[in-house]
């Protein structure tokens, strides 16, 4: 195990480091890593961020983006870079199976593992552990190990606090989920007197949609949906087919299941997507329900109270099915 001493005498002399996160990363995932590479970089750290797989265009102008490495698109450069590092920084992931093939190189390399997450139950695979699950977002957690572990606020330059805003207000839903508290807000008052645009940035991320996206949105809400008002649930699903008419790209399904949950009545949304040969599901929930509890119990995954994920191999008719047929155990949840 490493302690905070011995990780501060680290970082006080240039490392190579890699910095990764969990597959189809989001604004948070590339957020707080690209927060993390500009404040290393400043002080002379070989820092590289390596990301599982790609991730959305409109995340593509962060700043230290171009120098990204897509581990499924130089697997070679990655590997060596992994078994070279002195430290691996993994940002908002706490099991190494969520950064796929990858996992297997990031736990036999003799590097440092950091791991900065705010996910429940992580695993045993780090060396030094910065966590907290009521943060709304690993962003959020960097700031802290920063300014409050590492005491180096001066190196929240315009490019970090950039980056550090896009993972708070993506992960936060735009500051509106319960875990925003106060001590978020600070935060973020910190970040844009750093010289984080906060209009700018939301203009980058969410009116960014190409026309396709908008259409596959328009018909996800027109065709896909099915609300079940027994259960205060809609339910979302698209098949493989959907996918391919409308030509959807990395990214274009991103928060479409808030649209579900945007309905006066519904406490519970669901967003299912065929996608090869698996079901992949986002549950996104309002107040106390457990939607990581669903996704944990029934469908191999997990994640926050109001948002989970999970992925399923039977076929999108029978995991819509597997769906509905779990809901009367939560129905007094639902109905209150």
């Amino acid at each position: 195990m490493l302690d905070l001493a011995a990780l501060k005498e680290l970082l006080a002399s240039p490392q190579k480091i890699v910095i990764t996160t969990h597959h189809k990363p989001d604004g948070d995932a590339m957020g707080s890593s690209l927060g993390l590479y500009n404040f290393l970089i400043q002080q002379g750290h070989h820092a590289t961020v390596i990301a599982p797989t790609d991730y959305p265009d409109f995340l593509s102008w962060l700043p230290g983006n171009g120098d990204v490495i897509i581990y499924t698109e130089h697997t070679e450069k990655s590997a060596e870079l992994i078994a070279n590092a002195n430290l691996i920084f993994c940002l908002d992931f706490n099991a190494l199976s969520r950064i796929n093939d990858m996992g297997v190189l990031v736990g036999e390399s003799k590097a440092y593992k950091i791991m900065i997450d705010h996910h429940l139950e992580p695993e045993d695979f780090d060396d030094y552990r910065h966590w907290n699950i009521n943060a709304c977002a690993a962003a959020q957690l960097v700031f802290d190990f920063i300014v409050n572990q590492l005491y180096q606020p001066e190196f929240i330059n315009k490019d970090v606090a950039t980056c550090l805003y896009t993972g708070i207000m993506t992960d936060s839903a735009s500051f509106r989920l319960p875990n925003t508290s106060s001590t978020v807000h600070r935060i973020v008052a910190d970040l844009i007197d750093a010289g984080a645009v906060n209009w700018r940035i939301h203009e980058l991320v969410y009116n960014n949609a190409s026309e396709g996206r908008l259409r596959f949105l328009g018909h996800c809400l027109a065709n896909c949906l099915e609300v079940l008002p027994e259960y205060n649930t809609a339910i979302i699903a698209v098949n493989k087919n959907d996918l391919q008419k409308f030509d959807v790209e990395t990214g274009d399904t991103e928060g479409i299941v808030n649209y579900a949950l945007s309905m006066a009545n519904v406490k519970l949304a669901a967003f299912m997507v065929e996608r090869g040969d698996k079901v992949k599901l986002s549950l996104r929930s309002k107040g106390e329900f457990p939607a990581n509890e669903i996704c944990k119990k029934y469908f191999s995954g997990g994640g926050h109270r109001n948002a989970a994920g999970g992925v399923s191999t039977d076929s999108l008719e029978q995991v819509i099915q597997q769906f509905k047929t779990i809901l009367p155990e939560y129905k007094k949840l639902l109905k209150q």
